[in-house]
Parts: structure tokens; C-alpha cells; sequence
């Protein structure tokens, strides 16, 4: 009979242990749970979001030195080479990224405009090329490294306008057009990158409304929850675990892949 013991010798697949992962609105409603488990799991991440949020939820999460605030915005697409270049320098070239930011114009479909379109496409679609190219050009040095993007199930199917009440509007259309660009994007990159040994793939989140949505519209709440095979909204936690998979070691044979986190949603 083998020794229990030998076990404890051998380092989980699903270890991060002494990673350097960077996330992307690492501050937001999902971002938070993904950064907490990357750290619970060893990892050392750099937490980039607009403004201050970084920096107040490295207050009030307490993470210690495994988490690094840092202020930037990825709209802000000619500055994104450089904002690589020095986080590179300071913390060495990462072992996973994940970009979970994203953007959208906020107006209903008969007020949006070109310009709406091309503003908030600017900021998710060519951001993200931008960041996820830069960074994985420095992986490339190294011959290894795991790119995270994020679509959505906007991106794979159209939003039910029967669901939303007023003053809610339907999910946009250039969010929707956004992340379907992104999962595509995703596929693509792992074609690029992958002969060097550089992965990337995708997560598209399902009915993740966040506290406010689910306060102060329970009725719009109660139709999410039919609409998927569990007859639940999904919780932050059960995000981080994917992008938490997608990073480690036990993920190393899948690339180009999109991994819908739905509860069954785009599966009717």
C-alpha cells in the first residue's frame, strides 16, 4: 500500500503558487472574487482598474504583499505599450493575464449613435487586442504564458427584450457585438501564440447581476433565474474558479477555447 504521505510531496495542477498574474477590473463585482481566490491560491497579482478602485479594494480586502493595486485605464489605448513595458520591468513578465474590463455606451438602441458604437468598441475590442498583443509579445520572451479573456453569453446570443422592465433597457448591442468580437479575438490569438507555448482563451459569464441589479429588480431577477437549466443566478466564486482553471497547470492542453459559465443559459 503506497505511503499517504507521498502525496503531499506532489504540487497540485491547480496550484498558482508563485504565479504573477495580472488582472484586468480586477476591482469590479467579479473581479474581486477572481482576485481573492488567485491569491487564496498562491498567486501574485496585479490588480489594474480605473481610478482609485484598485487601491480601495486592496484596502478593504486585506491580501497583503501577494496583491499589487495599480491605476490604469485600458481606454487609454496609446499609453497601454508603455503602462506593459514598466509592469514588466518592476514585476517581471507574467505567467497569466486576465482582462476582465469592458465597456459600453449606456443608451438605448434608438439614441445610440456611431460615434456611441465606435466609443465603446474602441474601448473593449481594440483595448483588448492592444493589451492582450503587448503583453503577449513579452510572454513570447519567455516562451510561455496563459491569456484570459472575457466574453459573455451576450456575445453568443441576442438579449430576450421581454424580460427587462422599465426603466431597464436590454442588454446593448455594442456590448453584445463587442464580446462576440472578443471570443473571436480569443481564438485567433491562440493561433498566433500558440506555437510558442502561449495559450488564450475566453470565459463567457451567464447571469451575473450584481447586488444593486438583484435589489431593485426582483422581478427581472426572478425571469434570469427561469432562463437557466439550474434555476439560479451564478455567484462571483463560481467565475473566479474558471479563470482560476484556465491559468493553472491543469489547463495546459486547451487553448482557443471559449468556456461558457451560464448555468445552462445558451444551451436551450
Amino acid at each position: 500500500m503506497p505511503d499517504p504521505n507521498i502525496y503531499s510531496a506532489i504540487k497540485s495542477p491547480f496550484s498558482l503558487e508563485g504565479k504573477t498574474i495580472w488582472v484586468a477590473g480586477g476591482a469590479g463585482y467579479l473581479g474581486q472574487a477572481v482576485v481573492r481566490l488567485l491569491c487564496a491560491q498562491g498567486a501574485r497579482i496585479l490588480c489594474i482598474d480605473k481610478e482609485d478602485r484598485a487601491f480601495a479594494f486592496a484596502d478593504e480586502a486585506k491580501l497583503g504583499p501577494l496583491l499589487q493595486p495599480s491605476r490604469f485605464d485600458l481606454a487609454d489605448t496609446e499609453a497601454i505599450g508603455g503602462f506593459v513595458q514598466e509592469n514588466c520591468k518592476q514585476l517581471g513578465i507574467p505567467d497569466g493575464m486576465v482582462n476582465m474590463a469592458y465597456a459600453a455606451s449606456g443608451k438605448s438602441f434608438d439614441a445610440l449613435e456611431g460615434a456611441d458604437f465606435d466609443q465603446a468598441n474602441h474601448a473593449g475590442i481594440t483595448a483588448t487586442f492592444i493589451f492582450a498583443k503587448a503583453v503577449g509579445d513579452k510572454m513570447l520572451e519567455k516562451s510561455s504564458g496563459s491569456l484570459l479573456l472575457f466574453g459573455s453569453m451576450y456575445g453568443i446570443q441576442a438579449p430576450d427584450k421581454n424580460m427587462y422592465e422599465p426603466p431597464m433597457l436590454p442588454n446593448p448591442i455594442e456590448y453584445g457585438v463587442g464580446k462576440a468580437g472578443i471570443i473571436q479575438m480569443t481564438k485567433y490569438l491562440a493561433m498566433q501564440f500558440g506555437a510558442k507555448n502561449i495559450r488564450c482563451n475566453s470565459i463567457s459569464p451567464g447571469p451575473f447581476p450584481n447586488e444593486k441589479v438583484q435589489e431593485d429588480y426582483p422581478g427581472f431577477v426572478k425571469k434570469l433565474e427561469q432562463k437557466t437549466f439550474l434555476g439560479r443566478l451564478g455567484e462571483a466564486n463560481e467565475v473566479a474558479g474558471a479563470v482560476a482553471f484556465l491559468l493553472s497547470d491543469a489547463s495546459t492542453y486547451i487553448t482557443g477555447h471559449n468556456l461558457v459559465v451560464d448555468g445552462g443559459w445558451t444551451a436551450w
